[in-house]
């Protein structure tokens, strides 16, 4: 077999951390393909992807198409002499793309599939209660997410973890399983396993605002693991109405007290020092949270400067 020429294409900091260690275990890396620059902030400044801040500090050719279909970047593509595509959280890549190199295209996705197929996944698993999830590369086909399998690896979603610490976990793990995935490919030495549809297939779709809406008449086990399912990004929200005030207010970290009561749900208690919404069987204990137009604060360092009124709510 021919030794390895790479393409890589990926946008996000979770994809970096894979490009990181194919560098680092020598692979040619021949190209890199990213997210093309987009204005962000108050003043538009052009932003540049994660990938490509990575890219161009370790001098690697980076490509960043518009149009994945344009001939000129087809062409260029084609010149990069590829023979292995590697794609991590970028977007969907028509045929004549993964089609191109002669040991295929294949996909590192941030779930065990054929189980939550989509742009969220890390998010979902938290949110539904997931106690264990993992990393599949498969081989890309026409659909999203349903190529043929090469590797699976698990990993434990513990209690406490957040979006941003499975993220994390999930990275360092991806990393590894595609460098064993790359290290068979190399070899000719694997198999694939045809991934199956079923009704128990829990979905992955991509999150907007209106679906990070916080449901206080759910279980508190359900709003404990919307709002860390959700955390840091894009974040769990509510309405707090304080007097004729209504607040938008994002709940970054809470715990929960299960406790009886029979207070309407959403009804706030608080003191100088504790903030919780009566919810189902207990309470919902207010840690870090965000008011709007406010910075992100502990809720004991946010109730020294906050005046809230008996009658006030969440939701």
């Amino acid at each position: 077999m021919e030794a390895l020429r790479i393409v890589f294409m990926g946008t996000p900091d979770f994809a970096v951390g894979i490009l990181d260690m194919l560098v680092k275990k020598k692979y040619n890396i021949v190209g890199v393909i990213t997210a093309p620059d987009r204005p962000a902030g108050r003043g538009r400044k052009l932003n540049e992807s994660a990938v490509k801040k990575y890219a161009v500090e370790n001098n690697l050719t980076v490509l960043q198409p518009t149009n994945l279909k344009d001939t000129e970047f087809l062409s260029t593509l084609k010149s990069l002499n590829a023979n292995l595509q590697i794609v991590v959280a970028f977007r969907m890549l028509p045929k004549l793309v993964w089609d191109m190199p002669e040991y295929g295209t294949f996909n590192l996705h941030a779930s065990l599939l054929p189980q939550y197929r989509g742009a969220a996944p890390i998010n979902w698993a938290i949110i539904n209660g997931e106690t264990k999830t993992g990393v599949t590369t498969f081989f890309i086909d026409e659909k999203i997410d349903t190529g043929a399998i090469i590797m699976q690896d698990e990993i434990s979603i513990e209690k406490t973890d957040n979006a941003e610490d499975l993220h994390d976990k999930l990275m360092h793990l991806g990393a590894e399983t595609v460098v064993k995935t790359v290290a068979r490919i190399q070899e000719g030495n694997f198999e694939t396993t045809k991934q199956t549809n079923s009704d128990d297939l829990k979905d992955a779709h991509k999150l907007f605002k209106e679906t990070c809406e916080i449901d206080w008449s759910k279980s508190k086990e359900d709003i404990y693991n919307f709002i860390r399912g959700l955390s840091p990004y894009p974040a769990a929200w509510t309405t707090l109405t304080n007097g004729e005030q209504t607040i938008i207010t994002k709940i970054y970290k809470a715990h929960i007290e299960a406790e009886e009561h029979e207070l309407t749900t959403g009804t706030l208690i608080f003191t100088k020092k504790e903030m919780k919404v009566a919810i189902q069987g207990g309470y919902l204990n207010l840690d870090e949270i965000q008011l709007q137009g406010k910075k992100r604060m502990h809720v004991r360092d946010l109730l020294n400067g906050l005046n809230l009124e008996k009658n006030a709510k969440m939701g």
